[in-house]
């Protein structure tokens, strides 16, 4: 059976991307930080055509994570750009260029209407009438593997608050950022999480979780 999964590099004090988010800074003031541990790895290099990078505990996590996913769902400021608004007469193509690493369909939230957008083997589609809707489609487009939450915090928080998250798994790093986007804001007390494993890797703490149900 196909299982709901959201995974997010996260600092102590609780945010997945700095203050001041641009297009020349997408992950605001200090985040990149946030994924020091990811693009180190031989693992994630070997993913984006790239020689080299460290071999640890965390290649491990980041190969769990990548397996059995047949779709993903993402929000407006994970696609981009940072302004959002109206796509206009040439609309954004994504931060990742003409070869995307997701190999899989994409679903992004936005308000504004979009023609789907295919670039080599990765097609986005753009749901203007909600999460739920979005995860309709992902969940058929996935088939029987898995479908990830792919962020930022605002989707994971609403995906959370609605109770269609199976799995939650934090990268906790080691450093405060003092401001941005928050994981769990507005989530509610209610949500309820099993802890199913914690492993210790250089520069990050890998905490995964069952959303009790």
């Amino acid at each position: 059976m196909s299982k709901v999964r959201a995974h997010i590099s996260i600092s102590l004090d609780g945010y997945v991307a700095g203050p001041n988010q641009t297009e020349e800074n997408p992950l605001g003031e200090g985040g990149e930080a946030l994924h020091d541990w990811l693009v180190a790895l031989r693992s994630w290099r070997e993913q984006s055509g790239m020689e080299g990078g460290e071999e640890n505990v965390s290649d491990a996590v980041f190969e769990e994570e990548l397996a059995n996913v047949g779709a993903e769902i993402m929000g407006r400021g994970k696609f981009g750009p940072p302004g959002r608004g109206p796509w206009g007469d040439d609309p954004w193509r994504g931060w990742w260029g003409e070869d995307p690493p997701f190999h899989k369909p994409v679903f992004v939230l936005t308000h504004h209407e979009r023609e789907p957008l295919t670039l080599s083997d990765t097609t986005f589609t753009f749901v203007t009438d909600g999460i739920e809707s979005a995860m309709e489609r992902a969940l058929e487009a996935a088939g029987d593997k898995d479908v990830f939450i792919g962020g930022g915090a605002k989707t994971i928080n609403q995906y959370l608050a609605a109770g269609l998250v199976d799995e939650l798994e934090l990268h906790v790093v080691p450093i405060l950022l003092g401001g941005g986007e928050r994981l769990f804001a507005d989530v509610g007390p209610d949500l309820k999480l099993e802890e199913l494993r914690a492993v210790g890797a250089p520069g990050v703490a890998h905490l995964k979780y069952r959303v009790m149900k």
